[in-house]
């Protein structure tokens, strides 16, 4: 197999584990699931190589990079960053789960600041769309090489909406179990339905809707969006 080849299945193998469980839960999940339950990485070295990773792969891209560019970027050893991941793939699931943990932490304290569940729905929605087309290396990846990150995110059976879905769910059940929204709100299915709308505009940028736009956003949230909260008469 060609060196190119190659590259390219690791890297899509590594994206794959993203959404693939491999030991119960997807990395996607366990980011969900750190950023839900605040946890923090105390080790200094990992944290490190990780920093150096991800700069190296927004600036090089992942196919281009190897494991010597990132120990060097993270000035150690190609054996130091082998002992705490073990291969490429696992250097990028790691990385990339970093990122979606950022994710979900900034969409956290984004819809703290609004007022009601119809702002909420409408902030994280905007909010979501531009913590992820802005992030350096997600963002960059589906902009430069949608085939490798764009298929991993839509072709693993559902796995991955399915796990952006429980999180958006447990909001809307939040939003039930303060009295924000009615009790017979099919939350599953309306999370579902959201979650669906803005995967939509990530695999395939609209002609018609500037996602570059925040208050273009918001204006299709609140259309579209926010009457899911009602359930149907």
């Amino acid at each position: 197999m060609r060196h190119n080849q190659l590259q390219e299945v690791i890297v899509e193998s590594a994206l794959s584990g993203l959404m693939t469980p491999s030991d119960s839960e997807s990395l996607l999940e366990r980011a969900y699931l750190d950023a839900v339950e605040r946890v923090d990485d105390t080790d200094e070295l990992r944290a490190r190589i990780l920093d150096a990773a991800y700069e190296q792969f927004c600036r090089m891209g992942i196919r281009r990079s190897t494991m010597e560019d990132v120990a060097r970027r993270a000035k150690v050893s190609r054996i130091t960053v082998y002992r705490r991941f073990a291969t490429k793939d696992a250097l990028v699931e790691h990385v990339v789960r970093r990122e979606f943990r950022r994710y979900f932490d900034r969409f956290l304290i984004d819809i703290e600041q609004a007022g009601t569940a119809a702002d909420r729905v409408v902030l994280g929605f905007v909010s979501s769309l531009r913590a992820i087309r802005n992030n350096p290396l997600i963002g960059g990846l589906i902009a430069a090489e949608p085939d490798l990150l764009v298929p991993s995110m839509i072709a693993d059976g559902g796995q991955t909406l399915a796990t952006v879905r429980q999180f958006v769910a447990g909001q809307l059940r939040h939003e039930q179990r303060a009295g924000h929204v009615s009790g017979d709100l099919n939350t599953e299915l309306v999370a579902e339905m959201m979650v669906r709308v803005s995967a939509s505009f990530l695999a395939t940028p609209s002609q018609v809707i500037d996602l570059d736009d925040d208050d273009q956003l918001a204006a299709v949230a609140r259309q579209f969006l926010v009457p899911m909260l009602r359930p149907p008469s």
